[in-house]
């Protein structure tokens, strides 16, 4: 599990941003060379999101908010890997472009799930007590 810290010396939030980064390349990079937008935007809001609400969690209230907010990281997580799979099965990008920023995606998944299930474990020992 990866240990909330300062914003800058958390993992999640450092992989987040650096993936929001790559989204808005290549958002810029399909808007440029493929003349899309429509789809390239709701890839950016949804890519971008993961880690706006990461950040949001690392200042919650409760546990409870903490859990809502990298909840929606997830779900923001799991669109943005749809919209991948939709640019590479229209030729927007190629596959060496799809596995690279699927490779990503799929990480960030894996530690949103894994923080999420360790939270959600450690509120309900803290109920039975």
């Amino acid at each position: 599990m990866v240990i909330m810290k300062g914003k800058d010396e958390n993992i999640l939030v450092v992989k987040s941003k650096n993936f929001a980064v790559r989204i808005i390349r290549m958002y810029q990079w399909i808007r440029e060379n493929k003349n899309e937008y429509l789809l390239c935007k709701q890839c950016v809001r949804s890519g971008t999101s993961i880690g706006a609400n990461i950040r949001e969690a690392i200042a919650a209230s409760s546990k409870a908010d903490f859990t809502a907010k990298l909840n929606i990281s997830l779900k923001e997580a799991n669109e943005t890997q749809y919209w991948l799979e939709l640019f590479r099965e229209t030729d927007y990008i190629d596959n060496t472009m799809f596995e690279s920023m699927n490779k990503d995606i799929v990480e960030l998944l894996k530690l949103l799930t894994s923080i999420l299930k360790s939270t959600r474990k450690n509120m309900q020992n803290k109920e039975q007590l």
